[in-house]
């Protein structure tokens, strides 16, 4: 509940309606800031010195709320991973069926790496599951095969 109040709290913006050419300004900047950042350290500095703590939880549970959605997940899988409410999944789920092009262009971005990555990791593991088999230096191959498949199973979805 107290998470509840935070989010409540952070979403509250002053009653003062900016104008046009200033909400431009701010939002230029804002843009510019982040399109700047070269690497993930600099963006996880920038992002940790910018957010609150509970901005960062919300903004990630919504981009893995899409990702997720992205990938077929179903609503019930979806709230006992991420913790989120079924109104923010049916919001996000509209977003990305309606009238998201920001939104899908990331996903999409997000599944390509991933996909690629898990291609590659299932490569390394055939091929280090060949060496198991026997022959000189086998203890090796094993060693490798079990990282890999440790690796594999360390990601929660």
């Amino acid at each position: 509940m107290n998470q509840f109040i935070e989010v409540l709290k952070m979403t509250q913006i002053s009653k003062h309606q900016l104008s046009k050419l200033v909400y431009e300004r701010i939002f230029e900047i804002f843009i510019k800031s982040i399109v700047g950042i070269k690497d993930k350290k600099e963006a996880k500095d920038f992002l940790k010195d910018f957010l609150t703590p509970t901005e960062r939880i919300m903004l990630a549970k919504r981009l893995s709320t899409a990702l997720l959605l992205a990938k077929g997940y179903d609503y019930t899988t979806i709230h006992k991973i991420i913790h989120v409410g079924s109104a923010i999944i049916s919001s996000i789920n509209n977003i990305l069926k309606n009238e998201s092009e920001g939104y899908k262009k990331v996903i999409e971005r997000l599944l390509r790496e991933e996909a690629i990555k898990d291609f590659l990791l299932e490569i390394v593991e055939d091929f280090s599951a060949l060496g198991t088999i026997g022959g000189m230096g086998s203890n090796i191959w094993k060693d490798i095969h079990k990282r890999v498949y440790k690796k594999r199973k360390e990601k929660p979805f």
